[in-house]
């Protein structure tokens, strides 16, 4: 087992002036999973594969444990990975797909039947063993990959995407295995992925990239409750925060009818640097259904912004309104989470502020968090 750790390090693809990967700085404990994650080309998998030694680092470092593997060629790194198209090989049967990296490096036939076997029945694969990948599902072959890294014991795991090629259903089924099977290793795990959900659900930290920087990482919680800037906000949560610029007002900022109190320090710092809006964000459940209330700046009108549903989504114990509303002038779409007993019909009103307390304030022209 060991510590990994990108210290500055950089990739730039020969031709291009913009880093792929810019001074990646992340400590990876002893046993942890950590989840990479972001859009297509943020280099989330150029840093796996500069870890794996696929990809040459062309500024910083990389460790593993104490060993500065930045050079080493992969075979000497002691990391096994798994691949988002599973790379088996056809005319092998599952046992010798498993067993083929001791093979190669000259582990006795009795030991390698002994592991290929323990790593069978850890992934209920002992039945297939005898079978050619041809034969078994997506699901099946993805488990073999699994297999394969496992019997190696190696210091690293690392996965590239692994479940992309997997239908829905087995794709929520397969990641809670690959997370239990994990922790029951306890083997330092570097994960893969464009799916915030699968980031949020199997991580025990998340780290976020956007055109190839660092933007966060933290625990699958805080970085839901404090995302660090805009982007990270944005892109954490299903359905994502609203996120919608509105005036400084005095003791807080004027959403649509309403004036929703902010801490005193998020708008001071706005003020120190010129602004006179902020962004405000706010958790599609954070919302709460106004009915012209004190709340309201003009007791005529209804407190908050008026939504006008455009899309109803019954979930059965709760369900979301897809809408929109004008806000400062411009137009803005809006998701609600709304009890599954009362969902508002499509095409009507309705009038929304954001909870006491839940609401978070974002610089408009840095894009980083200001609330505490």
């Amino acid at each position: 087992m060991a510590t990994v750790t990108y210290d500055q390090a950089t990739r730039v693809y020969p031709g291009s002036e913009k880093p792929a990967v810019d001074k990646l700085d992340i400590e990876i404990e002893d046993g942890e999973f950590l989840v990479l994650v972001g859009p297509s080309g943020c280099g989330k998998s150029t840093s796996l594969r500069m870890l794996a030694g696929l990809e040459d680092v062309n500024g910083g470092s990389i460790r593993i444990g104490d060993r500065d593997v930045t050079h080493l060629p992969p075979k000497d790194r002691d990391i096994a990975m798994v691949f988002q198209n599973y790379a088996l090989y056809p005319h092998m049967t599952v046992a010798d797909n498993m067993g083929f990296a001791l093979k190669i490096a000259g582990v006795p036939k009795p030991e390698i039947r002994q592991k290929v076997e323990d790593a069978a029945k850890i992934l209920d694969l002992t039945e297939y063993l005898g079978r050619k990948p041809k034969a078994l599902s997506g699901g099946q072959r993805q488990r073999v990959a699994m297999g394969r890294a496992i019997v190696r014991e190696p210091q690293v795991f690392l996965m590239d995407e692994p479940l992309s090629n997997l239908d829905a259903k087995l794709r929520v089924q397969t990641r809670t295995q690959i997370a239990g099977l994990q922790r029951r290793l306890g083997i330092t795990t570097v994960y893969v992925t464009h799916d915030q959900v699968e980031a949020m659900t199997m991580g025990d930290r998340v780290a976020v990239l956007k055109d190839g920087l660092l933007q966060q990482v933290d625990t699958p919680r805080r970085m839901y409750d404090r995302p660090a800037n805009l982007f990270v906000a944005g892109f954490i949560g299903s359905p994502a925060m609203n996120l919608v610029e509105v005036p400084i007002a005095d003791g807080g900022v004027k959403f649509g009818n309403s004036v929703v109190p902010v801490e005193r320090e998020a708008l001071a710092t706005a003020a120190d640097k010129g602004d006179t809006t902020v962004t405000v964000g706010v958790r599609p459940e954070h919302f709460g259904l106004a009915n012209g209330d004190g709340t309201a700046v003009s007791k005529d009108e209804p407190a908050g912004i008026a939504v006008t549903v455009n899309v109803v989504e019954e979930l059965g114990a709760d369900g979301y309104i897809y809408g929109s509303a004008k806000v400062g002038g411009r137009e803005h779409d809006i998701v609600v989470r709304v009890p599954g007993r009362e969902v508002p019909e499509k095409g009507s009103v309705v009038h929304v502020v954001p909870r006491g307390g839940e609401t978070h304030v974002f610089s408009t022209s840095t894009g980083e968090r200001l609330s505490d």
